[in-house]
């Protein structure tokens, strides 16, 4: 997986030449989905040929997004899936805490996500985060949790999106992508949220069509601008080390070079 993945690809299981296409469309993870985008009388389907498909090496990183641990399909997509040599990573709905985290970790080795799709799940957001260290990272599932908690406005989301990026901060996580924007047509729309989510600290976005993912891109890569300026203060930092201030005015310390240095990274990631 590339160090810092700003595009995550979701697509249904039960379409297996979707699937192919989506690896090829330049996404840094692909998810393949075997909860809400199949329908329950397609879920064994989508389980065996995702299984056919992780049965080999992919040519991107690979997470499958299992059925809710409380449904009857979860078992059986643990079962289907651990072990096989395409699978990079098991994305877990509707994590409500941390002993549905130790459950699957103490049955699989795959690398473990889990979104958070609840209030009980954001209220619980750091135990789940620092549950095991087989979690790589959290994120939201902002539709589900829009119905738990009755949102109707975007900005009722802005404490729990914050919530978790801190947990997951605080819990020595990755940055946690965006959820997904669910109108694929409306990229000027796209693009302001994701601006949005980065102003929060949210680094990259999870997409459900390939046509969403140069913007998520573009939003999260940083700017000529904040490259030279990340560049400047790289520089005057290793000439004098300590707090000081650039002939511009700006005054740097250790936290605005550890900012630098993680923009820096993130221009660079390719």
């Amino acid at each position: 997986m590339t160090p810092h993945p700003l595009t995550w690809l979701y697509v249904p299981g039960d379409r297996p030449p979707v699937v192919a296409k989506a690896l090829a469309a330049g996404a840094d993870v692909v998810v393949i989905d075997l909860e809400d985008a199949v329908a329950p009388d397609r879920k064994e389907y989508a389980r065996a040929a995702t299984a056919e498909r992780l049965a080999d090496p992919q040519p991107v990183p690979v997470h499958v997004r299992v059925n809710s641990l409380d449904s009857p399909w979860a078992a059986a997509d643990l079962g289907a899936l651990a072990g096989l040599p395409g699978l990079s990573g098991l994305r877990l709905p509707n994590v409500t805490g941390p002993a549905e985290i130790l459950r699957v970790a103490a049955a699989t080795p795959v690398p473990l996500y889990a979104l958070l799709e609840t209030a009980l799940g954001i209220e619980r957001a750091y135990a789940i985060a620092s549950a095991h260290p087989a979690l790589r990272g959290i994120a939201l599932g902002e539709a589900d949790l829009r119905a738990d908690l009755g949102v109707r406005a975007d900005a009722g989301l802005d404490w729990p999106r914050s919530r978790v990026i801190v947990a997951a901060r605080a819990a020595g996580l990755a940055p946690p992508p965006q959820s997904v924007h669910p109108d694929i047509r409306d990229l000027d729309g796209l693009a302001a949220s994701c601006a949005h989510g980065r102003a929060l600290g949210f680094l990259g976005r999870a997409a459900i069509h390939p046509r969403q993912l140069p913007v998520i891109e573009r939003a999260y890569l940083p700017t000529p601008a904040e490259i030279e300026h990340a560049e400047t203060v790289v520089k005057a930092a290793a000439a004098q080390p300590g707090a000081q201030a650039l002939p511009d005015g700006r005054f740097i310390d250790a936290a605005v070079v550890t900012t630098a240095r993680r923009t820096l990274s993130l221009a660079h990631r390719r």
